[in-house]
């Protein structure tokens, strides 16, 4: 982020070498000029000296975060040049084994949950321990060769979609060992031994993985590893390191086998003796190591979750304990950047996928069912908000998880991508359950086996604080790291800075650098006048107008770089481009994933409404960019670039918003769509079954009432009895869970509400004490 204070320096350079140039010019001509340019050095040889006297030191944690991890789509957007058809090489399919598991072991293992009691009782039962471990819950991505399933990230996301649905809890237990490993960590990085003598015991279930990362002073800035330094020293002839640590924040630590400890390594003494290096190290460590303290957990918002500390004092730890031995130490980071954008990109964004599905499918039916002043309150134009919200966010939420997916399954990782859909799929499903708890009302937050959406509303709020916290990775990460890593010229820039020498590599991408600029401000004039104003071709019309705002953000990105080092503290800034970005991906993810399904009648009508809600967010995001910017003619440029005088897009439209929530108030294909990757009990009382069951029964009994009030006639038996049936479910659905007790009721048997203990009366005389008021002059 130099970049900025590079380029006003540079101007006083260029401004001082023009007078020079101009008596050039009139000697020798333009071809001779242009030469001593880019030959000779006449301005970027200085230039060149200038910016490397500027640039400040990149960290080795800096450092590795640039080089790790891939690039994806979000290059293109940097570049201004996304389009549609290059996301159409990714189509994520289910194997016939992967398709087998979710409809027999999925299905089973969601048989066995019961989530209220899992959170009366925190834990989940022993059978259901077994059966993930017997069952390969834990090993769903780790090789065959090791005794895993080696499944792909989309079918990762569609069980735990599946799971979560059932029981949020169960769905993290699963998520965990799936993700941040340190199973595939060893399966990648783990020397001959480890992978031999861990891998096996991992897949088999006897050890259950955790990854302790966070300490108490070290969250979203993971890599300051405040709290966990080790020192290299030789104690009876075996090489080791002596760490203290203090983590927290691990879920599964409390039953973990085998723990991943992430720390700083030093070598003040020099006995790596050039074998590995210093920095972030991951050491693997089983549950009774010496010295490791670990048991304790955390009481994560009600959660059942197994969730706790990792705690050592000078622990004493083999070299051979390292991952991939001494030779790795000093790489820890690198190799946590390149495994993140499986937490980030498909365990947290299929539990948020999850929720918002069950929202819109739960608020749907129930809107429809439920009705208030003897009308359905789905009919009712200020539920319907919610109820377009809900569908519009759940839509966004599968078709950025399903693309990311495919991604990571195309043997990439996308880093960016990964953050980009790890805080807009959580954000959403939040949107998604306050909307749902809006339009169920005292069924939503009332516990009991009968709530359909409560334990996943105290989910949510994990989703949004874990692997970064939503606002930092808004405001800090996505677009921080995105202009480094996806900008086209800006790191090159940095690379040839940092080889010291380089002055024609110099020249080369800032000339290109300024062409990239110039193209993208031509793109976005000439897109913004030659866009599509009519919607009657959606793919066509949404896809340029998202090519439109890619220019837009190309561009804008170029001139924000003016800032500077300043950039990187301007986080409101920087959090409304990371808002713009993620709005064109989540555009462009929407159509992709809607164009691959022509056969789901109304998703069209949905796309329409998504579409148009973020094409409003990316142009809002950016318009906010251009009018906070700190630098006003800067600010001016953004908005003539973005020119929202040719083409402003308004936030959908009632028409819009009742149509969308029309599809999930119906059992449409676009409601069954959402309802196809959650689990229904096959008992005919559980909630979420009921709202399933009875949706099409209650739809015909309204279409029979009004048919019966337009022919003014009564029903026949047959009407009657579908009449009476329908009533008699719209009163158990709309039944809240009643209890005798709670808390210390059910386990004392001889406890008394304090309310209801005797309450010695007092007596007040009333006559007494208006004639000692009259005494005193009182009046009464």
């Amino acid at each position: 982020f130099f970049f900025g204070l590079l380029c006003q320096k540079l101007s006083i350079l260029f401004f001082s070498k023009s007078i020079m140039l101009s008596k050039h010019i009139s000697r020798r001509g333009h071809a001779h000029v242009y030469g001593a340019l880019c030959n000779r050095g006449f301005v970027f040889t200085p230039a060149y000296k200038l910016a490397k006297s500027m640039m400040p030191p990149i960290s080795a944690t800096e450092k590795a975060a640039l080089e790790s991890g891939g690039l994806s789509f979000e290059q293109r957007i940097f570049e201004g040049t996304a389009n549609l058809q290059e996301l159409k090489k990714y189509n994520p399919q289910l194997t016939t084994e992967e398709q087998s598991f979710l409809d027999n072991e999925c299905e089973q293992l969601c048989m066995m949950l019961d989530d209220y009691k899992i959170i009366d009782n925190k834990d989940m039962p022993h059978e259901v321990w077994e059966f993930l471990r017997r069952r390969g819950f834990f090993c769903l991505k780790l090789h065959k060769e090791w005794g895993g399933k080696g499944f792909s990230s989309h079918a990762v996301s569609r069980v735990l979609q599946k799971v979560q649905s059932r029981s949020p809890s169960a769905g993290v237990t699963v998520a965990v060992p799936n993700s941040l490993g340190p199973g595939e960590l060893l399966m990648c990085y783990g020397t001959p031994a480890q992978k031999e003598n861990f891998l096996p015991r991992l897949c088999s279930g006897e050890l259950i993985p955790c990854f302790a990362l966070t300490a108490p002073h070290s969250g979203s800035d993971a890599a300051s590893m405040k709290e966990s330094d080790g020192y290299v020293v030789e104690e009876n002839g075996v090489l080791g390191v002596r760490v203290s640590f203090k983590k927290r924040y691990i879920t599964l630590a409390p039953v973990a086998g085998i723990v991943g400890l992430a720390f700083n390594l030093h070598d003040p003494k020099g006995l790596l003796k050039g074998v590995g290096g210093e920095g972030i190290t991951i050491a693997l460590l089983e549950r009774n190591h010496p010295g490791l303290k670990i048991g304790r957990r955390h009481d994560v918002g009600g959660n059942a979750f197994m969730n706790g500390t990792v705690e050592g004092t000078d622990v004493f730890i083999p070299m051979d304990c390292m991952l991939g031995g001494q030779s790795q130490t000093g790489k820890g980071w690198n190799f946590l950047m390149e495994q993140l954008s499986e937490g980030r990109g498909i365990s947290l964004p299929a539990g948020a996928c999850s929720a918002a599905s069950a929202a819109a499918v739960a608020a749907g039916a129930y809107s429809r069912i439920r009705q208030q002043f003897r009308v359905p309150i789905g009919d009712m134009g200020g539920v319907q908000e919610h109820l377009g919200r809900i569908a519009g966010q759940a839509l966004v939420c599968k078709a950025g998880s399903d693309l990311v997916a495919a991604m990571v399954d195309n043997h990439e990782s996308p880093s960016v991508l990964s953050a980009v859909l790890k805080q807009q799929a959580t954000d959403r499903a939040r949107m998604a359950f306050q909307d749902a708890s809006d339009v169920l009302a005292g069924s939503a937050i009332c516990r009991g086996p009968s709530s359909a959406l409560q334990s996943g509303y105290f989910m949510i709020p994990v989703g949004i604080t874990v692997e970064g916290a939503n606002t930092l990775t808004r405001t800090l990460m996505i677009f921080g790291q995105g202009v480094m890593r996806s900008h086209p010229h800006l790191l090159n820039i940095v690379q040839t800075l940092e080889k010291g020498n380089d002055v024609s590599g110099f020249t080369k991408h800032v000339l290109l650098m300024v062409k990239h600029a110039l193209s993208n401000v031509a793109a976005s004039l000439v897109r913004a006048v030659g866009r599509p104003r009519s919607t009657a071709d959606k793919v066509q019309y949404y896809e340029r107008n998202l090519n439109r705002l890619a220019a837009n953000f190309a561009a804008t990105s170029d001139m924000a770089l003016i800032l500077g080092g300043n950039l990187k503290r301007e986080e409101m800034i920087s959090g409304r481009m990371a808002d713009a970005l993620s709005a064109i991906f989540l555009g462009y993810a929407t159509l992709w994933y809607c164009e691959r399904r022509p056969n789901v009648q109304g998703l069209d009508t949905l796309m329409d409404y998504a579409l148009t809600g973020l094409l409003h967010e990316a142009q809002e995001a950016l318009d906010g960019v251009a009018r906070n910017f700190p630098l006003k003619p800067i600010g001016l440029a953004m908005r003539l670039v973005q020119a929202k005088a040719l083409g402003a897009y308004p936030r959908p439209t009632d028409k819009q918003t009742a149509a969308a929530s029309d599809l999930i108030t119906n059992p449409t294909d676009v409601w069954r769509m959402f309802a196809a990757d959650l689990f229904f009990h096959p008992d005919k009382n559980d909630q979420l079954t009921m709202l399933r069951d009875w949706l099409p029964e209650v739809i015909a009994a309204d279409r029979l009432e009004r048919q019966l009030k337009k022919e003014k006639r009564s029903p026949t038996v047959e009407e009657q009895a579908l009449l009476a049936r329908v009533e008699a479910a719209r009163d158990r659905i709309v039944q809240v869970d009643t209890h005798a007790g709670l808390g210390i009721e059910l386990t004392d048997p001889n406890y008394v509400r304090p309310a209801l203990r005797p309450y010695p009366a007092v007596k007040v005389i009333l006559g007494a004490q208006s004639s000692a008021q009259d005494a005193q002059g009182a009046r009464p």
